[in-house]
């Protein structure tokens, strides 16, 4: 008798253990604390946690570099087959996978969710002599090497941006300056301290910065105004036609198990309806830009052909 009880004690210690270990989540974030995609691993799961749809331990791992390849690199060969491993990415990881010949596959990974969009900026100094997004292009028809502007890595979506916008304004794209930074972090004090001339982000880095006056933001990538920024115009009212976002989310780890893969989409998609995720998004300036699963999937192999179309068009990648 005493046996038998041992051994339902022992079981049900072991399940109590089985649960913990499935409550252990690891979320590779492929770039340095503070930027937009350690900002939305973790405030995704903060928000998750505060609706009430995962409240288990989630463990973060930074590791940036090279558009989000080194993180994404480690991620695919170490978290192979892992049940609850995620990493967060966007569309700067499209391009920076073909610039820098990267072993990263994007169509091995399982696609959870694809969650926001942020619209690109390009500002200046407060006091710079470039009061408009015209100012800034005739400076850079004039001499395009003396018009040094930092944004994310090279082949990102800021670095085609910026690119775009040279091509609509006749500006040749190999003899832009463009300096690739560490972080929206490093694109604004190389705004502030003058070792740029301008700088292209997403508008949530450089927000809080034009609120302060330290930096003029003189356009953005969006169709239309943005709603809660109508003194910003945006590129094409400046006659340039440039529409570009950034967009994030969620992977799931190579050969992940169908039946983590789906729960792990289903909690996504109940935080894309979450008041807590909708909070964030505002508080951010981030735009709602969901898709599930395999539908996010498709999304993926579609973007890395047409961001490839353009870095080739562009002169960028061979």
């Amino acid at each position: 008798m005493k046996v038998v009880k041992l051994v339902k004690s022992l079981a049900v210690v072991t399940a109590l253990c089985a649960g913990a270990a499935q409550a252990q989540v690891s979320v590779m974030l492929p770039a340095n604390p503070g930027g937009g995609w350690d900002a939305t691993g973790r405030q995704a799961f903060q928000a998750m946690n505060q609706a009430g749809i995962y409240k288990g331990t989630v463990n973060f791992s930074n590791k940036g570099g090279a558009g989000g390849t080194i993180g994404l690199a480690d991620f695919q060969r170490s978290q192979k087959g892992k049940p609850d491993a995620l990493a967060v990415f966007g569309a700067i990881t499209v391009g920076a996978i073909t610039l820098n010949s990267s072993p990263v596959d994007l169509s091995k990974f399982k696609p959870v969710a694809r969650l926001t969009a942020e619209y690109l900026v390009l500002a200046v100094k407060a006091d710079s002599p470039h009061k408009t997004l015209g100012d800034f292009v005739a400076a850079l028809k004039s001499d395009p090497g003396a018009a040094a502007v930092g944004g994310g890595s090279a082949g990102g979506v800021d670095h085609i941006a910026l690119a775009l916008l040279a091509q609509s304004a006749g500006v040749p794209v190999p003899k832009l300056n463009y300096i690739p930074q560490a972080g929206g972090a490093d694109t604004v004090i190389g705004i502030i301290n003058g070792t740029l001339k301008a700088g292209i982000s997403g508008i949530s880095e450089f927000q809080q910065f034009a609120q302060e006056g330290r930096i003029r933001i003189l356009g953005v990538t969006t169709a239309e105004r943005m709603k809660g920024q109508p003194d910003i115009p945006t590129f094409k009212e400046a006659g340039y036609d440039v529409e570009i976002a950034n967009w994030r989310g969620i992977l799931g780890s190579v050969d992940m198990p169908e039946a983590n893969h789906k729960e792990w989409v289903e909690r996504f998609a109940k935080l894309n309806e979450s008041e807590a995720w909708k909070a964030v998004l505002q508080k951010q300036g981030w735009d709602a830009y969901f898709l599930p699963g395999n539908e996010f999937g498709e999304f993926i192999q579609s973007e890395s052909s047409r961001i490839n179309k353009i870095l080739k068009d562009a002169g960028l990648a061979k």
